[in-house]
């Protein structure tokens, strides 16, 4: 089952990006995305991707120019997440062969996102949203938009973003923070997958 679930691993170190790559893919989440404000970035991405190839769609977060974007895609990155709705780094993307995840939180962010050949949207900060602020936004968008709900979101209100119609999810510190133990990101990443499912049969 391919699960619409991009673990976002701010923080991660190289050392540690194959046991957090191995407690995520064994859980079922294989979108996974290190924010280029991390420590080393590109050498975790390299080595996950290389790690994963075939299983899992590895990339970046926080990607906030077309140079990293080509970066990303000289080490074999599949995905590109930004804070931000900015159409030179989506059309770098797409170019690039790779998807295109940009922030957006107005309906203005996300129809221009949409023009500049965005895959999906990330809606950031969607705490601060709200479920029926995207509700009002999720009304005028295309039908098949792939749409994810990025920040203070977790397994408690899965439910209740899917009915106001979120086809996705980005999670972040619920799952995954500097000097959490292996063994409490994968337990984090069952319980996350689990609710998941449970919402999505």
């Amino acid at each position: 089952m391919s699960r619409n679930i991009i673990a976002i691993l701010r923080g991660l170190t190289p050392e540690e990006a194959l046991p957090v790559t191995d407690a995520l893919l064994e859980a079922g989440i294989t979108q996974i995305e290190v924010p280029l404000n991390s420590p080393d970035p590109f050498d975790s991405i390299a080595r996950m991707v290389a790690y994963t190839t075939g299983h899992a769609q590895v990339g970046a977060g926080t990607v906030l120019d077309r140079a990293d974007v080509l970066r990303l895609q000289e080490i074999g990155a599949k995905l590109v997440v930004s804070p931000d709705c900015n159409p030179d780094v989506i059309a770098a993307t797409k170019a690039a062969g790779m998807l295109s995840f940009p922030g957006v939180f107005t309906p203005t962010e996300a129809f221009s996102a949409l023009r500049a050949g965005a895959d999906g949207l990330k809606f950031f900060p969607a705490f601060k949203l709200g479920i029926d602020g995207f509700a009002a936004v999720k009304a005028v968008l295309p039908t098949q938009t792939q749409t994810f709900a990025v920040g203070g979101v977790g397994p408690e209100n899965f439910a209740d973003w899917k009915a106001a119609g979120i086809t996705g999810f980005g999670i972040g510190s619920n799952l995954y923070k500097p000097g959490r133990s292996i063994a409490d990101i994968a337990a984090r990443a069952r319980d996350m997958v689990s609710a998941y499912d449970a919402v999505s049969v």
